[in-house]
């Protein structure tokens, strides 16, 4: 059987990595896919691969993205690694951006697509804590928090607010129904 990439979006700040580093721990059905992203390795947060722009345009140009997008004057990219995985029956969670779910549709037959939330006033805090951002660049994220999904995109929404194991809880049951 083969596995299914499951899309985790929201908005920055709503707690993707840290939900689906979550998950991962909860339940080993799960493997987390590994960004390729045009940011320096130490500026934190997830764990993923930091190239420079021409190293990132050079692997695009080579074929080595499964899917690849910018966002935030930055580029991010799934490595083709995925397809071997998913091929062996391993569902993966990817952390991507709304604006290329279409994309991942089309690529990846059966995409599950988990939409986190967050009240504004938890993506501002978070945001600075993380500390990646001065304040324009929070406001300017804020400012885009309440966009939706593209049409013929549909998604589990849960709220990540508060409690990650309750989000945990809800992401997996959504995944993984319990058969009577």
């Amino acid at each position: 059987m083969r596995g299914r990439l499951i899309a985790v979006v929201g908005p920055s700040g709503v707690g993707k990595d840290t939900v689906m580093d979550a998950m991962v721990a909860a339940d080993p059905r799960l493997g987390l896919v590994r960004r390729v992203i045009t940011r320096p390795t130490e500026a934190g947060g997830e764990v993923f691969d930091g190239v420079t722009v021409p190293v990132f345009n050079a692997m695009r140009d080579a074929g080595e993205f499964a899917l690849w997008w910018p966002a935030h004057a930055l580029f991010y990219g799934i490595p083709t690694a995925v397809d071997a995985e998913l091929a062996a029956g391993r569902d993966l969670l990817a952390n991507l951006s709304r604006g290329v779910l279409v994309k991942a549709q089309a690529r990846f037959p059966g995409l599950v697509v988990i939409s986190l939330t967050a009240s504004t006033d938890v993506l501002a805090e978070r945001l600075a804590q993380r500390g990646r951002e001065d304040r324009e660049q929070i406001t300017r994220r804020l400012a885009r928090a309440g966009s939706g999904l593209p049409d013929g995109v549909d998604a589990v929404e849960i709220d990540n607010s508060a409690d990650l194991d309750a989000t945990v809880r809800a992401a997996l049951g959504a995944l993984y129904p319990v058969r009577a």
